[in-house]
């Protein structure tokens, strides 16, 4: 990059992708255009940057008259190294002009999935950034995303015209997260158990709709909790405010809808929790991977069950994309469900996904810190299989586990099915085994909900193998709660640390709070949480020694290497 080449560069969340911009462009003559889809991200890039001395500004609608004129001024004279800007402020007739006029080191594109129609996250605007190569020729340009499968990737390569990039691929690894997958039976309290085990800790909890992302904060607040909600439907005002406390704030919990997230580049998230499914395993991904971006543990819960199966399924079937769209929109879907219904380890089957082969367990997500059962459940197939071929294909998951479990209630008398052979033949399971069942049918696509029919289940070309006798199903046995990756009496950062350390760490963590408070900036801007556990461990007691310590660059020390000093000679006495 830093020699004018085109190049693709594929990272996962907190692996460094900024600096594959950021070097080059300090490093070429010229300012550096970073393409970002949201303002939040280019406030905390500039904020960050400017901490270590990079003339960085971002021009978008959230500056008043008086700083845009300020950012063009300085980005005429030269006095820029990186401008970030929204895509459809950047491809707009007068500052492609004003660009004409000014040496560009690079074009950066950050999450370049974007631009695709198989991402997870599409924008429209995005497909204009390809009249880039034509308008600055000889301009390098740098597409960087933390999350695409193959085909979005060649999707990127195509609708950007970045034929002769080269791909720079990483692992998608993300080994300090714990994944949680468990069956939703009474979320809320499974989430309250979830949040003890981080105390103090910031995370963030996705719900699907506003409704529950309001309903599911103030909950959590009347438990105790610090939570806040996050959706479109608020006002900017309320938003930002939200925002901006999460981003501030240590131990805060916002409750959101995946209108929040993109970008965000708070390093200390300790958790992600989804209440609801996300509509496939890049989104789901891309949102848990917004824990952990400082390499510290964190941990992740995934709730869901067959309604949340029959309603993704049904936006998609019941939206307006092409027909080929919606195939894609299937497939990736699937490939969550079976991440969530496999027995075997969750991180190698979401790093499969993405075309890796690790190893066969991990021993750091639920299924490899817990063995998972599985039982033959071909009989218990056949039997629901045949109660829906008897009851005409007509009626849901209820109706049919009372057929099976022979409940004579009013409505299986009315239509004569108690006195169907299928009647009372399924008594070896509950109800709640009758429901594992029909779930994870549903999930391997041996039956289908019929949306006109009222969430009717119907056979597939799958079903008719198991009927005869054919195929064998083994099922996942449900496991009772979630295996987290275990309670603690302390948050992560802190478990990290001895006895002795711990009060330098929050003496420390104290400086940070007044020194950001001071400039109006998130902590983490100041330092990340490993910076101040480095400090707490090593003690330095000058300057010189301050220069080992990772994260204490040149710029750090100069500006609060006294404060440091001051906090750690106060802290030990």
């Amino acid at each position: 990059m830093i020699g004018g080449a085109d190049a693709i560069v594929l990272m996962p969340t907190g692996g460094g992708k900024s600096v594959c911009y950021q070097l080059p462009a300090l490093c070429r003559p010229g300012v550096g255009i970073v393409v970002s889809p949201l303002i939040a991200l280019m406030r905390n890039q500039v904020e960050a940057l400017r901490q270590l001395g990079v003339r960085a500004a971002a021009l978008n609608s959230s500056l008043d008259a008086a700083e845009r004129s300020r950012v063009r001024a300085d980005l005429r004279a030269g006095r820029l190294d990186l401008l970030y800007v929204a895509p459809e402020r950047l491809v707009s007739a007068d500052f492609m002009d004003m660009l004409d006029a000014v040496p560009i080191a690079l074009f950066a594109i950050d999450e370049a999935h974007c631009i695709s129609q198989w991402g997870h996250d599409f924008r429209p605007e995005y497909l204009q950034l390809a009249t880039l190569g034509t308008r600055f020729p000889g301009v390098p340009r740098l597409a960087l995303t933390a999350t695409a499968d193959p085909q979005t990737r060649e999707d990127i390569r195509r609708r950007l015209d970045l034929g002769a990039a080269r791909l720079f691929l990483a692992s998608f690894d993300r080994p300090n997260i714990f994944y949680n997958i468990a069956l939703k039976t009474e979320p809320k309290k499974q989430l309250l158990a979830f949040l003890k085990t981080h105390p103090g800790e910031s995370g963030i909890v996705y719900c699907l709709s506003r409704a529950t992302v309001e309903e599911t904060a103030a909950w959590l607040r009347a438990q105790g909790i610090n939570a806040l909600a996050y959706h479109a439907g608020l006002d900017a005002g309320t938003r930002n405010r939200h925002q901006d406390a999460f981003l501030a704030d240590e131990g805060l919990v916002l409750v959101a809808t995946i209108a929040f997230g993109m970008g965000i580049d708070k390093p200390d998230v300790r958790f992600v929790a989804h209440l609801d499914l996300p509509s496939s395993l890049e989104a789901f991904y891309q949102e848990t991977g917004r824990a952990g971006r400082d390499g510290m543990p964190a941990e992740t819960l995934l709730l869901y069950g067959l309604q949340d199966v029959t309603l993704r399924r049904r936006m998609i079937d019941q939206g307006d994309a092409p027909d080929e769209v919606k195939r894609v929109e299937r497939s990736k879907l699937d490939a969550l469900l079976g991440v969530c219904e496999t027995a075997a380890c969750r991180r190698r089957a979401i790093l499969a996904h993405f075309g890796e082969t690790p190893a066969l367990t991990c021993g750091h997500c639920d299924n490899c810190a817990t063995a998972v059962e599985t039982w033959d459940g071909t009989l218990a197939a056949r039997k629901a299989l045949s109660a829906m071929l008897r009851t005409g294909q007509r009626f849901g998951v209820g109706h049919l586990t009372d057929v099976l479990l022979g409940v004579a209630t009013e409505k299986i008398v009315r239509f004569g099915h108690d006195k169907l052979p299928t009647f009372g033949v399924g008594t070896e399971l509950d109800r709640k085994g009758w429901a594992s069942v029909f779930r994870q049918m549903v999930v391997h696509g041996i039956v289908a909900v019929d949306h006109e029919q009222f969430g009717a289940l119907c056979t597939t070309a799958l079903s008719g193998p198991i009927l005869r006798g054919a195929e064998v199903v083994h099922f996942r046995r449900d496991q009772a709660s979630p295996k987290s990756a275990g309670a603690r009496t302390r948050p992560a950062a802190r478990t990290m640390l001895d006895a002795g350390a711990e009060p330098v760490f929050e003496a420390l963590r104290a400086t940070r709070k007044q020194l950001a408070t001071a400039q109006g900036v998130p902590a983490y801007v100041i330092f990340h949480d490993s910076t101040l556990m480095a400090l707490a461990t090593k003690r330095p007691r000058s300057r010189a020694e301050l220069e080992a310590i990772p994260g204490m660059g040149r710029s750090k020390i100069d500006r609060y290497g006294d404060d440091v000093l001051a906090a750690l000679a106060q802290a030990q006495g």
